[in-house]
């Protein structure tokens, strides 16, 4: 694949106690072929590393993992703590198995408005793929 330059920079890891990184892992990847600048945190990330991460990089977007279902929990909070340290704009994107799988069967439209409600601009079921992923932050940050 030929990787093309975007000047767009993201940071990308799991959050909270979590200790999957086979999403984030796929996604940097992809990112990294899409043509933006990854900073790639690994696993059980807090909100203030993210936040660093993020100034340090001058990122256009932080992506966040949660595959144990806890996320609802570990994101509380997330936008709050970027606009105190200047990232308000920021695009805040989440995906894995976010809540309870029962509860991303059962209602998704419900668990994607409470984290809309966080402040995060976007959430992904486990579903989605990395490519979706791209082309929707493209979209989102107007590059092609």
């Amino acid at each position: 694949m030929t990787r093309r330059n975007v000047n767009k920079s993201v940071v990308i890891g799991t959050i909270g106690s979590d200790a999957h990184i086979i999403g984030g892992w796929v996604l940097k990847h992809a990112y990294e072929d899409a043509g933006f600048k990854v900073a790639f945190l690994g696993a059980m990330v807090s909100h203030q590393e993210f936040i660093n991460a993020a100034i340090e990089v001058d990122a256009d977007a932080i992506l966040v993992s949660s595959s144990y279902g806890m996320g609802l929990i570990d994101c509380e909070g997330m936008r709050d703590k970027c606009i105190e340290a200047g990232l308000g704009d920021i695009i805040l994107y989440v995906g894995g198995t976010i809540a309870a799988p029962l509860e991303l069967e059962r209602n998704w439209p419900e668990v994607e408005r409470r984290f809309r409600e966080m402040g995060f601009n976007r959430a992904f079921k486990n579903t989605c793929t990395a490519k979706e992923s791209v082309t929707t932050l493209k979209a989102d940050l107007g590059v092609e």
